[in-house]
């Protein structure tokens, strides 16, 4: 009997995979973007609607946020502290995937996930309270090249690649390097279960980590957006989806 060959969408061997096992970096498509029709088609759903900032919030700091073009852009001048556009909801274990790029060579940014913010000293919600918590770098260091690393903001510092280990940091920037598109769009994948975070950069995995640490592990919090401090920043982020692991 002639067998006829069979021929797969990427979308379709997409949810095959997610079907059987967790998925972990995103699909791409031919031009290295995210592949928006498979996310949708396996659940994902769009944290930004590509028009206004409904659901979320601006917190700390003068930075500021505007919806340009079907993008968030982050900027400003003389910025006062880390500023972050976080979202008004909070999530636990989930998938995340977004592409952002800086749009000058000024400032440094992050993606914060499972983050809070500081009581006040009687240990009430304090709408200025210093934003910490897990945070997804982005770097515009060539010399570090540390995008998609793992930080601990306003807390423990670099989780990883870890912090004083110069052989996982020579590693760690040798593959930045060979990774990150300087002029272009970038893709980064999240995925938090919980004590587990894994971080992808363009296709290829860039944190692998298990927090162990029982007094700062942190296991639910909002999606931010960083504004760093300092002289200048611009930067911007599109197409952010997340799929949550397990309905409470």
């Amino acid at each position: 009997m002639r067998r006829c060959p069979i021929f797969l969408s990427s979308t379709f061997l997409f949810l095959l995979l997610a079907t059987n096992s967790a998925w972990g970096q995103a699909p791409l498509t031919a031009a290295g973007q995210l592949d928006l029709a498979a996310l949708k088609a396996a659940g994902f759903e769009p944290l930004f609607n590509g028009n206004d900032l409904q659901g979320w919030s601006s917190l700390n700091g003068n930075g500021q946020f505007k919806v340009e073009a079907g993008t968030i852009v982050g900027f400003g001048e003389n910025i006062n502290a880390n500023t972050f556009l976080c979202t008004q909801e909070t999530f636990k274990d989930f998938e995340l995937a977004f592409e952002f790029r800086f749009l000058d060579r000024a400032g440094n940014s992050g993606l914060m996930f499972r983050a809070n913010q500081r009581p006040d000293k009687d240990g009430k919600p304090d709408p200025n309270g210093r934003v910490f918590g897990y945070q997804c770098e982005h770097d515009q260091n060539h010399s570090r090249s540390w995008t998609a690393g793992l930080y601990d903001e306003a807390r423990r510092g670099w989780l990883f690649p870890r912090q004083g280990d110069k052989d996982a940091e020579q590693k760690f920037t040798a593959q930045g390097q060979q990774l990150y598109r300087w002029d272009d769009w970038n893709v980064i994948t999240v995925r938090c279960e919980g004590n587990h975070i894994e971080s992808w950069l363009n296709g290829e995995r860039r944190v692998d980590f298990v927090d162990q640490d029982e007094k700062d592990a942190t296991y639910r919090g909002f999606i931010g957006l960083q504004v760093h401090n300092g002289p200048s920043c611009r930067v911007a982020w599109r197409n952010i989806y997340l799929k949550v692991l397990h309905e409470e």
